[in-house]
């Protein structure tokens, strides 16, 4: 349903040198790229993220409540995509674990926080075995 979310940016160039670096984790690169707004992503893949420059050319502002989660593959991906997004600007909003008690199946979320450089929250995240 969704096929991505866009992020606002007061440094186009400074959130392509983040986004690059966690698209590549993800295995994905540039699907659109312009002067004001970059996405990230496959064309015939899942969701992916943006970047852009906001339209009406106010400064843009972290939505407070409003976070980006990105699917991991397994708890190594958690990690490194946390280690990649700090080392390339972000901060700390919580470091990789599990979160709450395994479900039923034995299954517990494994996420870890951070912020991108201009302040937008994100999470990496998976349905892990406890």
């Amino acid at each position: 349903m969704i096929g991505y979310v866009t992020l606002g940016t007061n440094d186009l160039p400074r959130a392509a040198k983040f986004y690059d670096a966690i698209a590549a984790e993800m295995g994905v690169g540039r699907m659109m790229d312009f002067e004001t707004f970059i996405a990230w992503g496959a064309w015939d893949g899942g969701a992916g993220i943006a970047a852009t420059k906001p339209f009406d050319g106010k400064e843009a502002t972290v939505g407070n409540g409003t976070m980006v989660a990105i699917e991991a593959k397994d708890k190594d991906q958690v990690h490194r995509l946390y280690d990649i997004a700090l080392a390339h600007g972000g901060t700390d909003e919580g470091a990789p674990g599990p979160r709450g008690e395994p479900d039923e199946n034995g299954k517990v979320f494994y996420a870890s926080y951070f912020r991108d450089p201009d302040g937008n929250k994100l999470n990496a995240f998976l349905m892990a075995d406890a």
